[in-house]
Parts: structure tokens; C-alpha cells; sequence
């Protein structure tokens, strides 16, 4: 993104707290995967909460890319088109992972 749009991220501190707290929350999110594993509804529970917790620091990396390209000149070339389409990707991901994110729902 810095390549096409500013010589520096929009909100760099946010953007790296943002990274950093999603490496940390990572190690604590790993069994939400394991939602028909049979888990206690205390785990389920847990792990349903930490779910929803990492989409904050997520959503904040989101809002940091789109803000870069705010007011910049963009150039459409092939590499720009894939950043594009990530960031949709990533986004409509992120959105039904925060719907999903509960056990309830998930199965």
C-alpha cells in the first residue's frame, strides 16, 4: 500500500499496536476452531469472547489501510488491483467471522 499511495501507513502506532495485539490474542484464540469437539460452555464461551475481542485490533488494520488511500493518487496497475481485492476479501472475511464467532451460530 505504501508503494501506490504515501510514504508512510496512516496511523503507524495503530497500526503496529494493532499487529501486535493480534499475535498476542492469536495464542489465545486457537480452539475456536474446535467448535464441534465437544468443549464444556465454559471453553466455548472463552473462546466465543476472544473470538469477538480480535476482530477489534483486525478492524483497526482495515480502517489504517483504507485511511492511506484516503486523498492519495492511485495507480491501477495489476499489483494495486490485487491490494484492492484483498482488502474486500479481507474485510467481507472479517465480517462474517465476527457473526460466526459464536458457537451458537457455528455449528
Amino acid at each position: 500500500i505504501n508503494c501506490s499511495t504515501r510514504p508512510q501507513v496512516f496511523g503507524l502506532d495503530g497500526m503496529i499496536f494493532a499487529i501486535c495485539m493480534i499475535a498476542v490474542l492469536g495464542c489465545v484464540v486457537w480452539a475456536h476452531h474446535m467448535f464441534t469437539a465437544g468443549l464444556d460452555a465454559d471453553s466455548r464461551g472463552y473462546f466465543t469472547m476472544a473470538t469477538m475481542v480480535i476482530a477489534v485490533p483486525t478492524g483497526i488494520k482495515v480502517f489504517t489501510w483504507l485511511q492511506s488511500f484516503n486523498g492519495s493518487f492511485m495507480i491501477i496497475n495489476p499489483v494495486m488491483l490485487w491490494v484492492l481485492g484483498f482488502l474486500f476479501l479481507f474485510t467481507f472475511g472479517g465480517l462474517t467471522g465476527v457473526t460466526l464467532s459464536s458457537c451458537a451460530l457455528d455449528i
